[in-house]
């Protein structure tokens, strides 16, 4: 996403001239706003096919839409609810970005306006693509920006949903009113669009909706501004306004540890939003058992992992060295503020005694012990496709969509939960960075897991989105082998070699299908097409590139593995990477 901080003018222009009222400034988005896809009379469409355009599945959009009763065909002249995060981008507006990919068909407008039903314009597509409106070389990924609210105190505190609802022909404030059963409250929702005429019946307004529950979510409450205390804090304040933006703070190196006898642990200055709910020791202790091996459900390099009912909600609670300061306080910095449905979500926090992080409970383990374990079911071909989608659009997430930018550094398949629907989501953040959009950090200290780790991370400290890349392209090839990132090879018993150098060794060969078979999963049985694990093969392999500059972004990763997962027909990976502007892997041979 461009910064648009130059170009302001033309920026409020192209607002206004559209009606794409979106709120100006903003210090912090949220987590869930809804768009009104408007189903044209002159297509037959069918939910998976709406849903996929927004990154999600039939089954997650259908509880919205209880009105919609063949997923398989919608009427036109409907509406159908999506949903998704609702960003501030670039301290400027709010919005959410979805990547598409442009054929030679399209336009700027009919993207718009025919692919994305008027959620937004073409001149907003202009403005936020670096592409001339007539020259988009075909195939290659665009932004496709669409705007949202999160509510409006000034207005009302008793909304802080809402959807992002184009009008068209037959609308007005009363029937719009009606629709979200706000007709006796017009007023409220000219309010909250301030100088747009109903009547025009184009362009697009925010309207207060409800949730699938029936319910409307209030405008959530501002954190107070912490009382300053004689006890030492979690965090150096440099102010005493506990809302200043994420990076204006700077983490101190250890914690200081509250005695026990000292009541409440301090406050996340600075780090912790209001929704990160502080538990006390005493609180964990009883619902773990007193910490007991019967609750124990995972060990990772920073603390152990216990599960727990905690306030009616199942938790998995990590419990972390003093030493770990460092990692507890990256983990409740990209958690507390980062909001996605492929990240796992941090419930809570507690600092007596010892670090303890309070996260979701995630039903189904992690990818790596489906993987390379014996206790879990093996994982279908398509489970395994819609995970790697999954924890690809979390991974986007955090590369493209917020500022400052993070960098997992620690992505592999351990780190990969899978939840009761087998749906993925990126965990354990203690090893994140943050970088600024187009730079790169060096760094003295190399983390990270051997086996995922690029070679300009480990010989020159350098931190990029595409450390993050390069080790989900390891991901990819355990995903189709099921082999862990280093391996034993029949050639030789004393030296491991990686699974990336393994697999290129079957794909530099003319013919690679054969030899590529042999890498297959074999639990996988017959569950799985060649061309399609040749296709991921060859995303993995532009993935897992030496040089960093030819590994792809991870919005083509998501584009790419949209297609593979939702597509039945035969089309080259290769050439979908030349497109965007990367080498043609296959020509190198």
């Amino acid at each position: 996403m461009p910064n648009l901080g130059s170009r302001s003018l033309l920026f409020f222009a192209i607002l206004v001239s559209s009606l794409l009222r979106s709120e100006s400034f903003c210090q912090r988005g949220c987590d869930l706003a809804l768009g009104s896809y408007y189903v044209s009379p002159k297509k037959v469409q069918t939910l998976s096919n709406i849903s996929a355009l927004f990154g999600l599945t039939a089954d997650e959009v259908h509880p919205y839409n209880p009105n919609i009763t063949k997923m398989g065909s919608i009427p036109s002249g409907s509406r159908v609810t999506v949903y998704f995060p609702c960003d501030c981008v670039d301290g400027e507006y709010l919005a959410h970005t979805f990547p598409y990919v442009f054929q030679h068909v399209d336009t700027y407008d009919k993207v718009a306006d025919s692919v994305f039903a008027g959620l937004t314009t073409g001149h907003w597509l202009a403005e936020v693509n670096s592409y001339p409106e007539l020259n988009v070389p075909d195939w290659v990924t665009i932004n496709v920006t669409v705007n949202c609210s999160c509510g409006n105190g000034a207005v009302s505190r008793e909304y802080g949903l809402f959807v992002t609802y184009p009008l068209r022909s037959g609308d007005n404030l009363s029937s719009v009113a009606a629709e979200y059963g706000l007709y006796s409250q017009k007023e409220l929702i000219q309010a909250y669009n301030p100088g747009v005429d109903f009547g025009a019946r184009k362009g697009i307004v925010f309207i207060p909706a409800k949730d699938p529950n029936g319910k409307y979510h209030s405008l959530p409450m501002l954190p107070s501004r912490p009382k300053k205390k004689k006890k030492a804090s979690f965090l150096p304040s440099t102010s005493d306004d506990s809302s200043l933006p994420l990076g204006n703070i700077a983490a101190s190196d250890r914690i200081p540890v509250p005695t026990p006898q000292g009541g409440n642990s301090s406050p996340l200055i600075g780090v912790a939003d209001d929704k990160s709910v502080e538990f006390s020791y005493e609180e964990l202790r009883s619902a773990t058992n007193d910490f007991s091996m019967s609750n124990k459900i995972g060990q990772g390099g920073f603390g152990s992992v216990y599960y727990a009912v905690l306030r009616g909600e199942k938790t998995a609670v990590k419990k972390m060295d003093m030493d770990a300061s460092k990692e507890f306080i990256a983990e409740v910095k990209v958690l507390s503020h980062v909001h996605h449905l492929n990240l796992v979500r941090l419930v809570g926090y507690c600092i007596e005694g010892s670090l303890f992080l309070v996260y979701e409970y995630i039903e189904n383990g992690n990818l790596g012990q489906h993987l390379h374990g014996s206790v879990r079911d093996p994982l279908s071909w398509a489970a395994r496709l819609q995970i790697a989608l999954d924890s690809a659009r979390g991974l986007e997430y955090i590369h493209e969509h917020i500022v400052p930018l993070y960098v997992h550094c620690d992505i592999k398949s351990a780190n990969i939960l899978i939840d009761k629907k087998f749906r993925g989501k990126v965990a354990d953040f203690g090893l994140t960075k943050l970088t600024e959009a187009g730079k790169t950090n060096s760094s003295t200290r190399v983390v990270g897991t051997f086996g995922y780790i690029p070679a300009e991370y480990v010989l020159f400290g350098d931190v990029s989105p595409k450390v993050d890349v390069y080790a989900f392209g390891v991901v990819l090839y355990e995903l189709i082998s099921a082999k862990e990132a280093i391996v034993m090879t029949n050639e030789s018993a004393t030296y491991p070699k990686g699974l990336a150098a393994l697999f290129e060794d079957v794909l530099n060969k003319k013919h690679p299908e054969e030899d590529l078979r042999k890498l297959v999963d074999p639990r996988l049985g017959d569950d799985y097409r060649i061309d399609s694990i040749l296709q991921m093969a060859q995303l993995a392999r532009a993935c897992t590139q030496d040089n960093p500059k030819q590994r792809p972004a991870m919005k083509h990763i998501v584009v790419a593995l949209t297609l593979l997962s939702s597509s039945s027909e035969r089309w080259n990976m290769n050439s979908f990477l030349e497109n965007q502007g990367l080498i043609n892997l296959m020509s190198e041979r």
